[in-house]
């Protein structure tokens, strides 16, 4: 599991760095980070976007660095009475180039590395920037941030650069994994011991393997973790196919569907012992409940019974649309009793009674907090906040999952996860990352369905295996 540090701990744990390292010594550390990074481009002309203070000196030494390897580097001082002295002595001994606005080279950059703004910065870019940025054809290179992009929300704030690689020093910050960074790279600049303990994670490959509950010699259908489904109904029965189908194709233990398409999803899978109603069911080690249910009384009643029986829910659609039009179905909870919910931004809105804002770790967070509830809030980068403060981020690697019924897919996935025994943010977590990755494998380039996705989640649990 990665860490990731708001700007104030970074800036704290810096200073702290600081104190005891020579002067100049982390800055240098840092360009030489970014001159590595811009020598692996292959680029033989280099075009640095140099604003005032630390972020451009980062810029400029990382130039000077380039230019001793024989690659050809011009300076765009935005700022010219602020631009950092040392780092600029140190690009005219090595024989860079500096020039002013007017005299911008860019349309005969091989690279463009930006400079312009770093951490402390708010806001997009100003005009004489942001004309430079609209002129760049080449590949941009951010140092720390893309300039423009809030670094503790990933908000853009246009005009904003489009980075195509992201170099940044000692640590995550939220911006790289809430926003469109490109690749990023990270260097190592000795930060490490002064960080405090991270603001958010993200999980890898490692931690969702740990999160799965795989058969072992000694186990059943039932040690496993059995996963209920309440999903579906005779409007929307695809619904039920999916989320069931999602948790079958995800545990090697046993899948129970009860509701009003149980004849569907028998046709599908004739492993699924299928029934009625909620309770005809039998035991379960987790439900899911609300993807296609409807929200009329009979759907109320039984969301309310699953919240009573003590067991780990994931409430979506239907269902997080039930909880926000009738609140006292959270009487019928034990305080005890682990339930996520996976809404999408409309959701949100519903269920919290406000939109989600620019901060959507804080809204996540302050949702999850005020429900005493693991919130998932889906998106191109899943949020995921525990009540307790811990915050889980999930990027994806691609948009293909942006389908219909795809969201029915992921709460299987986390109902099987949860019947396993997971941690339920734990849990959540690792269906998301799971979903992004069988999502990739089945559009395997071009647009897939949620029917598809589902099925390749065999192969993204191959894969990490």
């Amino acid at each position: 599991m990665r860490g990731v540090w708001t700007v104030e701990q970074v800036t704290a744990a810096e200073d702290r760095l600081l104190a005891r390292t020579p002067d100049g010594a982390l800055m240098r550390k840092a360009a030489f980070g970014v001159a590595l990074a811009a020598a692996r481009t292959g680029a033989r002309h280099v075009v640095l976007l140099v604003g005032a203070g630390n972020n451009g000196g980062d810029a400029l030494w990382a130039g000077a660095f380039l230019r001793r390897r024989g690659v050809r580097v011009t300076a765009v001082l935005l700022a010219p009475d602020r631009a950092h002295p040392a780092g600029l002595t140190a690009l005219r001994r090595a024989g860079g180039r500096v020039v002013g606005v007017d005299d911008a080279p860019i349309e005969q950059a091989d690279l463009v590395i930006d400079g312009i703004v770093g951490l402390q910065a708010r806001g997009g870019l100003r005009p004489d920037a942001a004309a430079l940025v609209d002129r760049v054809a080449s590949p941009i290179l951010a140092v720390d941030l893309p300039s423009g992009v809030d670094p503790d929300t990933g908000v853009v704030h246009e005009p904003a650069v489009r980075a195509d690689l992201t170099v940044t020093f000692g640590c995550l910050k939220p911006v790289h994994v809430l926003a469109d960074c490109g690749r990023v790279e990270l260097v190592d600049i000795g930060l490490g011991p002064e960080l405090p303990a991270p603001s958010l994670r993200v999980l890898e490959a490692a931690d969702v393997l740990a999160a799965w509950r795989f058969p072992g010699p000694k186990d059943d259908k039932y040690t496993q973790g059995v996963t209920g489904v309440a999903a579906g109904s005779s409007t929307y029965p695809g619904a039920a196919v999916l989320a069931t189908s999602a948790a079958v194709l995800a545990t090697s233990g046993m899948v129970r569907y009860a509701g009003s398409a149980a004849d569907e999803v028998r046709g599908v899978w004739p492993e699924v012992v299928a029934t009625g109603s909620v309770e005809d069911a039998g035991r379960v080690q987790a439900w899911v409940v609300g993807p296609g249910l409807g929200t009329g009384s009979s759907s109320v009643e039984v969301l309310r019974r699953l919240l009573g029986e003590g067991v780990p829910l994931c409430v979506d659609a239907d269902g997080i649309t039930m909880l926000a039009q009738h609140p006292d179905l959270w009487d019928a909870r034990d305080p005890e009793t682990p339930v996520v919910i996976t809404p999408h931004d409309r959701e949100f809105a519903r269920i919290a009674g406000h939109e989600v804002g620019d901060d959507r770790v804080a809204a996540t967070r302050g949702l999850a907090k005020r429900l005493n509830a693991v919130v998932l809030l889906k998106g191109n980068t899943t949020v995921i906040a525990d009540p307790d403060g811990r915050v889980i981020v999930n990027k994806a690697s691609s948009s293909w999952a942006a389908t219909a019924g795809s969201g029915d897919v992921l709460s299987g996935i986390i109902g099987a996860v949860l019947a396993g025994g997971a941690d339920p943010a734990t849990a959540a977590g690792a269906a998301a990352w799971l979903h992004d990755r069988a999502a990739t494998l089945a559009a395997d380039g071009v647009p897939t369905s949620a029917s598809r996705i589902a099925a390749a989640i065999p192969d993204a649990l191959r894969a990490i295996r």
